[in-house]
């Protein structure tokens, strides 16, 4: 008995099977792939977490210079932000300010104000504007090299954008960076973060 060919329909079925396979192949390996490169993520991060920051010379309002050595000793947290800025900044200094006295005391916890606007901020504009939330804050300034050079170590984004009523003003990251005693990054608060969490992250950090 002789073997005849399988219809043609019934070749095009096995073919479109066939390339399906492969498909799901290719699927698969990508998916090993990304569960992979996720699980080795943690451990980047801890490493980013180590050596990120580092110390820094800045200007304070006195205008005489502020070394990041003098914030040893006692935890402390640092926004960078700029005077002009309409509602991100004050909202942030304000909830800090009131964040520090539910988890501890004006004493506890140093803040620390950082324009990114060198060029409108000097020490006076930094000090004054430290000054309009009623309790201890430490604004810096500094040329904008210096500037520059400290958003690099702390990962800061902050570009100029177009602003209807001041011409131009700055987009920038609104989260807060904190640091235990040893100056050693300790985590962040962000805007989004209940201030229940974000007080808890504090008591911890000045126990």
């Amino acid at each position: 008995m002789t073997e005849t060919a399988p219809p043609k329909p019934t070749l095009k079925r096995i073919r479109i099977l066939l390339w399906l396979l492969v498909a799901l192949a290719i699927a698969g390996s990508a998916a090993i792939w990304f569960f992979h490169s996720a699980s080795v993520g943690p451990l980047q991060t801890a490493e980013t977490k180590q050596s990120f920051g580092g110390p820094f010379t800045l200007v304070g309002a006195d205008g005489k210079p502020f070394s990041s050595s003098a914030l040893v000793g006692k935890p402390f947290a640092i926004y960078f932000g700029f005077t002009r800025c309409g509602d991100v900044c004050p909202t942030t200094l304000s909830r800090l300010v009131k964040l520090r006295r539910e988890a501890a005391s004006d004493d506890a916890l140093n803040l620390v104000f950082i324009t990114i606007d060198p060029k409108n901020d000097g020490p006076n504009e930094v000090g004054q504007y430290a000054q309009r939330f009623n309790a201890p804050i430490i604004g810096l300034t500094g040329s904008s090299a210096q500037i520059d050079q400290v958003k690099k170590q702390y990962g800061i984004y902050a570009e100029p954008v177009p602003h209807a009523a001041m011409g131009q003003s700055i987009a920038h990251t609104a989260t807060v960076l904190l640091f235990d005693r040893g100056g050693k990054f300790a985590g962040t608060i962000t805007r989004d973060e209940s201030d229940a969490s974000a007080v808890t992250t504090l008591k911890q950090l000045t126990a």
